[in-house]
């Protein structure tokens, strides 16, 4: 499915969300921000997303869903879309990584990956 001649720029930004939490409950609250930029010559719709979810023990949970925030956004040659979600974890420390898929105007799915980024409580990771 992965077409390389094919690229997206997905950057993340991540926030603790403290009023949501209950560290006594095992229950860290995390928002997240998603830039995603077509850097192609041609429009791209973000079709599917995967998500990998790990907290600070190792346990992973998988995502897989249609679109983002429930679009599924259309993006010109040059053109951006941003987002916020959120995740729930059991410890005050995780990961996210993942990908989209991505298809062009003319028909041809290619695979957006996501690099890994930090869930963490502020003050957790030195």
């Amino acid at each position: 499915m992965e077409d390389s001649a094919y690229k997206v720029a997905v950057t993340a930004e991540t926030f603790f969300v403290e009023e949501q939490s209950d560290p006594t409950d095992s229950r860290y609250i995390f928002a997240y921000t998603i830039k995603i930029r077509n850097l192609n010559t041609v429009a791209v719709t973000l079709l599917t997303r995967h998500w990998v979810i790990t907290n600070g023990e190792g346990q992973i949970q998988e995502i897989h869903g249609q679109g983002v925030v429930g679009k599924q956004p259309y993006l010109k040659p040059g053109g951006e879309f941003c987002y916020t979600s959120g995740a729930m974890l059991e410890t005050p420390v995780g990961t996210m990584q993942g990908s989209y898929c991505m298809v062009t105007e003319d028909g041809v799915a290619f695979e957006a990956n996501i690099g890994i980024f930090s869930l963490a409580v502020p003050g957790c990771i030195h």
